[in-house]
């Protein structure tokens, strides 16, 4: 049998330019709707829709690429006239950015698109691991390589740096911390000693507080405690100071002066980090072991002298050496997460906050994963 003509797909053009198909009952719409083609498209398609032979009319925008203000309107006249004849209008497939202008155009609510269907949790989960690999790990390797770039060629050339810059950073990130890792040091170093006496004291084995105190402090709790204040203190700082400047426009008015940011502002608390946490590292050394030692004293009739006697015995130049390469890693992680979480900042103070304490708790989970791996590397 014929099939009859209004059966037959039709394309609707602008001149040589198609702007849709008719198959049937749904209209299938491709390329753009712009004021250009916004007359050619209503005439076409009332020239070759008939009301009559159908109920229901299904608009596809999945091929559709761009629409503006005049488009809206015509789909809007389009729908108007059908709602008019008693048949049901539905709209399906529109990207993202053609739904937000048709929201944003619509004159009214007459307009209906169909909202895509929910993803599955496959698919949320696929999504959420790539925009973790190109957003978050991708991003801070980039970050990790241009800052060590600058690190290590600024090195050996004195005069591009701002002067006075590393020593003001150093205050700030080294000297300034001193007496809260000190004091927090000696606690914990107390504690320890405190809390192994009694079992100790059961086996007879007190000089061993000795052994337990200067291995835990040397090796893994005063590199750890102090990289994990240092994590709480500076890089919160450096996350907010970039942050800041970043929404007053400082960092685009350094790009306007031909600077760049990493260089400019990244770099010096690189240099003043990796130099001072050395040093904070042994004064958490010393003051861990200070107060294990007063423990053992007090707990363990254990005197300074037999203290010292028995630490020059297990003390290993070993433990030293990890200790400055765990703050050599230590610095890099915890400026390049301030730093990066910084330059992630968007929307003024309140994404300020919100990007300073993700970067607290990501550098200090760094450090924390990077003491385990270092741990079995070095142990």
């Amino acid at each position: 049998m014929r099939k009859k003509r209004h059966s037959l797909p039709r394309d609707i053009r602008c001149g040589d330019e198609a702007l849709a198909r008719l198959d049937g009952q749904v209209l299938k719409m491709k390329g753009q709707l712009t004021i250009d083609q916004a007359p050619d498209f209503i005439a076409g398609f009332f020239r070759c829709f008939r009301p009559e032979h159908h109920q229901s009319l299904h608009i596809d925008l999945g091929l559709l690429e761009n629409v503006d203000s005049a488009g809206v309107m015509a789909l809007h006249y389009v729908q108007q006239k059908m709602r008019e004849k008693n048949i049901r209008v539905e709209m399906s497939g529109a990207t993202a950015t053609v739904l937000d202008k048709i929201r944003l155009f619509s004159p009214d609510e007459g307009i209906a698109v169909a909202q895509p269907l929910k993803a599955g949790w496959l698919e949320r989960t696929g999504d959420a691991i790539h925009r973790f690999f190109s957003n978050y790990l991708f991003g801070f390797l980039l970050l990790a390589a241009n800052v060590f770039y600058w690190g290590i060629t600024d090195l050996f050339r004195t005069k591009v740096r701002r002067k006075g810059e590393v020593v003001n950073q150093a205050v700030l990130i080294g000297v300034n911390a001193v007496l809260i890792i000190v004091f927090l040091s000696f606690v914990i170093g107390y504690v320890i000693a405190l809390h192994s006496a009694g079992q100790l004291r059961i086996f007879g084995a007190n000089i061993f507080v000795v052994d337990l105190v200067v291995f835990s402090i040397m090796s893994q709790m005063g590199p750890l405690i102090t990289a994990i204040l240092v994590a709480g203190r500076s890089g919160s700082a450096i996350a907010a100071e970039i942050g800041t400047m970043k929404v007053t426009a400082e960092l685009d008015a350094l790009k306007t002066m031909g600077l760049n940011p990493n260089r400019f502002v990244v770099v010096p608390k690189l240099y003043a980090c990796m130099l001072t946490l050395p040093f904070l590292i042994v004064f958490a050394n010393v003051a861990g072991i200070t107060g294990g030692a007063l423990a053992a004293n007090v707990y363990l009739d254990i005197t300074p002298h037999i203290f010292i006697n028995r630490m020059q015995d297990i003390m290993m130049m070993k433990d030293l050496y990890t200790a400055l390469v765990k703050s050599q890693v230590y610095a890099g992680l915890i400026v390049l997460t301030g730093s990066f979480y910084g330059f992630r900042v968007e929307r003024g103070a309140e994404g300020v906050g919100r990007m300073t304490t993700a970067a607290v708790v990501v550098s200090i989970t760094l450090v924390i994963l990077a003491d385990a791996i270092l741990g079995v590397l070095f142990y």
